[in-house]
């Protein structure tokens, strides 16, 4: 510890010519650094003083940048072909949900004056998805650009859940650097890991946005800390590890290089990104190489191709060779060519390398193809995502009910539909089930296929329980495991502790979270047990708790576990629910149908109070009889549960399925199990 308080006294900064901001060249610290990479631990992490002070004085004077491991082994041949442009900035933001993503852009999109001043403009723009601003949530990446003092800074927006990390992979490959935002209370989360691995591993340089620095706990020291030792777990470079951290409030528009010394503006932000971002390298004489990464769909212009220009450059009308890593090529012709300019795409006659842009007049291209030179062109690497944990059953509906309220009933509707939607969801997978009328459908999570699911619009079709995707690797089964964090207020932790266990989750952290009375509980989970788990944590911590998710790697099984106790309330005939039947009917548990409601034979109406399913009738009418009661009495209903789809997708079992129309969410037994119910 002696040693590394001698820290201080030994930083020369000085100015590297090949970049703008000031690098240490102490060769103590970097000796400091291998040592204790050797080690796998650092001696002044947030246990020591003497490196919060390193961290912290210093560098309110100087400003640090990161470089990317990839230009720091770049060899010499490589470097006399590349050359860099200066006037763009190609940037993805990303953080873990609500960290504050899409409000920062709002704060960046107005202050480069995006909008005019008389202008009004929506709360989160970005989010333009109708789910998107239902939820709360990004779903899908967006392109949007700013100009600063002359330079050009393509923004992508990211979603921030762990669901949709396809999303963020396969926009890495447009940027060459990323705003990594941090909640100034919370710290790195779980999706925070993940994009900084996939950042890391692309070799992008990474600024640090300390975001929401203004909430009462906010504590911006030890958030820094816990960001630097998330790098040195990653294994970033020294130079990676000596990020630029900004201090920021999006809702206001305000950044500093300080906490405590915030400019009125995003300016200190703006100047960070130029001086510590690089512009890209392109091969400006090479033949045309454009990486599609994304597609949109438009009625008037078909399918709309955005991707970042490699090499060459690109013409309108310009006819092009679309080749894929297989060296299978075919031809087309460019029709229109856009760039995005502040918030729309603006029309283009040229674009040259490492600008982002869109192209029509390709119908069936794809994620992953390159768009190349027609005489000599070669295809880019292919975007590679990671592969999905869980799958579910979608089939055609056999209800009683099927073709009431939808469009597209048939198999042949449902097939076409899901085969379209994996041409632009790279993270998702279609395959043929065993019987004809059944597909599977994987995905990173269930709110990533359920998303899809509200997406489909007028079809009817039936889902099954969501089951994870198992691996056998030397005989031996392996399951996926997920890194759980749960923030749960001090009084209700203990039920949730007990709620975890028995989901087979092991704790492997604690610790509190600021002056809020929040502990911070963190688990290695098996992903079968975070099946139906939000709702119960919701109803154990009476909805105060906060879950996160995250996928960390396949590991031994973990034996069988019950992640339902309760049976269900089946209805035994058709006909509409009556109040007189319900009355009694909700003695025997919780329903989820109100009078007046259409059923039918095998529906699901109700949570059992026991284990074990129970067949009633709730569509039994008072009989009618010429004897007059002396008091009429009054019947007193609780009010039905209200599930969404999530909460019919975690609550269904093995033999049950929710069946999905335009307008209707049911859930019912499965017939082809030949269950009875009790």
């Amino acid at each position: 510890m002696g040693m590394a308080a001698g820290i201080n006294n030994s930083i020369t900064p000085t100015l590297n010519p090949n970049q703008k901001g000031f690098l240490f060249s102490s060769p103590f610290i970097r000796t400091q650094l291998s040592v204790n990479r050797t080690l796998s631990s650092y001696s002044f992490g947030i246990k020591s003083p003497s490196f919060s002070n390193f961290r912290r004085n210093p560098l309110q004077n100087f400003v640090k940048c990161s470089i990317s491991q990839a230009e720091a082994t770049e060899i010499a041949a490589e470097k006399s072909t590349l050359v860099r442009r200066n006037d763009i900035r190609n940037i993805a933001i990303v953080a873990h949900v609500d960290h504050g993503k899409t409000t920062l852009v709002d704060a960046m999109l107005k202050q480069a004056k995006v909008f005019r001043d008389n202008q009004v403009v929506e709360e989160r723009i970005m989010d333009s998805n109708d789910l998107e601003r239902e939820r709360g949530i990004t779903i899908l990446s967006k392109n949007t650009s700013i100009t600063y003092k002359d330079t050009k800074m393509n923004i992508i927006d990211t979603p921030g859940h762990s669901d949709f990390g396809g999303e963020v992979e396969r926009v890495l490959n447009m940027v060459e650097g990323i705003l990594l935002v941090v909640d100034s209370v919370e710290g790195p989360m779980p999706q925070t890991r993940f994009v900084l691995k996939k950042a890391l591993e692309f070799g992008h340089a990474v600024v640090v946005v300390v975001n929401k620095v203004d909430r009462p706990s906010a504590r911006p020291e030890f958030v820094i800390n816990s960001t630097f030792e998330l790098f040195i777990e990653l294994n970033a470079s020294d130079e990676q590890c000596d990020f630029q951290a900004v201090y920021a409030i999006g809702l206001s528009g305000k950044a500093g290089l300080s906490p405590d010394n915030l400019a009125n503006d995003l300016g200190p932000l703006f100047e960070t990104i130029i001086r510590c971002i690089p512009g890209p390298k392109i091969k400006k004489d090479g033949s045309l190489q454009m990486l599609v990464t994304s597609t949109e769909y438009d009625e008037h212009k078909g399918k709309i191709a955005i991707g970042r220009l490699h090499a060459g450059v690109l013409n309108r009308g310009m006819d092009v060779r679309i080749c894929t890593p297989g060296d299978a090529c075919r031809f087309g012709k460019v029709s229109e060519l856009f760039v995005f300019e502040k918030f729309y795409r603006a029309p283009a006659e040229r674009v040259e390398a490492g600008d982002i842009c869109a192209v029509c007049g390709i119908g069936d291209i794809q994620i992953g193809e390159t768009i190349a030179d027609k005489n000599d062109g070669k295809a880019l690497p292919a975007i590679r995502v990671e592969e999905p944990t869980v799958k579910m059953a979608f089939s055609i509906n056999t209800s009683p009910f099927v073709g009431r309220e939808g469009k597209y009933v048939t198999s042949r509707n449902l097939r076409d539909r899901l085969y379209r939607e994996i041409e632009r969801n790279l993270a998702m997978k279609v395959e043929d089930g065993e019987t004809a009328d059944t597909f599977l459908v994987s995905g990173r999570g269930t709110l990533h296929i359920t998303i899809l699911i509200e997406n489909m619009e007028n079809y009817e079709f039936m889902v099954g329980p969501p089951k994870v995707i198992n691996k056998k690797v030397d005989d031996k089964l392996l399951e996926p495991y997920e890194i759980a964090t749960v923030e749960v207020p001090e009084e209700h932790m203990g039920s949730v502790v007990e709620l975890l266990g028995k989901r087979r989750g092991q704790m492997f952290d604690m610790q509190g979270l600021g002056s809020e009375g929040t502990t911070l509980l963190k688990y290695k989970i098996p992903t079968r047990g975070l099946l139906g788990l939000r709702n119960a944590i919701l109803t154990a911590s009476r909805g105060t708790a906060i879950l996160n998710t995250i996928f960390d790697s396949y590991g031994p099984w973990a034996g069988d576990m019950s992640t339902r106790d309760l049976g269900s309330l089946v209805a035994f005939e058709d006909g509409t629910s009556t109040s007189y039947a319900l009355a009694s009917s909700q003695e025997r548990g919780q329903l989820f149908i109100k009078p007046g409601v259409e059923v039918y034979k095998g529906q699901i109406v109700g949570i059992h109070q026991r284990p074990g399913d129970l067949a009633l009738n709730v569509c039994k009418k008072k009989a009618a009889t010429n004897v007059r009661s002396n008091k009429e009495v009054s019947v007193v209903l609780d009010t039905p549960l209200d599930y969404s789809l999530d909460d019919c997708i975690e609550y269904i079992q093995e033999d049950e399925l929710v069946e999905v129309t335009p307008k209707s969410i049911r859930m019912c037994k499965n017939p082809k199990m030949n269950k009875k119910a009790r």
